[in-house]
């Protein structure tokens, strides 16, 4: 018969035996790799290049609420409104030519209408003698003041939308690549 010392040394030493044999038959796991592809430079840069937006369409929002409250003189407001449109559709647009490289359909299908409403608008804009969309002398009209208001909450949206996705979509292409 065992004494109560010895059975539990031989428990021990059986079950460190059975254990060795059960770690040799795993292989060590592949090496966690990412791959940083021009699609996820593609979406990096979008995703920096939107927060800019995100804060272009904060800013035209509350130039027109205050245009809206007469808080200040419609040609300081669209002068400073006016410095910021071409800086956002060239941002669009470099953010849509670095989809269509890296083929990226869902973000070409998503920027499309945006950037087919951007070329619409600056090519049907009032005449004036500097680059821009907003004249002062036609922006306190009640319909055009709405219809720029409604444009900033709508662009916001897209923006928002548009950051998470590309956070999203630069992770996500991260990971599988």
């Amino acid at each position: 018969m065992f004494a109560p010392d010895e059975f539990f040394l031989r428990a021990a030493q059986q079950a460190a035996e059975e254990e060795e044999e059960n770690f040799a038959d795993f292989s060590p796991a592949p090496p966690f790799r990412m791959a940083f592809t021009f699609a996820a430079f593609a979406y990096l840069i979008a995703l920096i290049a939107v927060a800019f937006c995100i804060f272009f369409a904060i800013y035209l929002v509350i130039c027109i609420d205050e245009l809206k409250t007469d808080y200040k003189n419609p040609i300081e407001q669209c002068r400073s409104l006016n410095q910021l449109v071409l800086p956002e559709y060239v941002i669009q647009f470099v953010c849509f030519v670095l989809f269509v490289f890296s083929f990226q359909i869902f973000s070409i299908v998503w920027n499309a209408p945006l950037l087919a409403y951007h070329v619409y608008r600056y090519m049907n804009r009032p005449v004036m003698s500097g680059p821009g969309i907003y004249d002062p002398t036609t922006i306190m009209n009640a319909d055009q003041l709405s219809k720029s208001a409604k444009e900033g909450w709508v662009k916001l949206g897209f923006y928002l939308i548009s950051f998470f996705y590309y956070l999203y979509a630069l992770i996500y292409t991260l990971v599988t690549a």
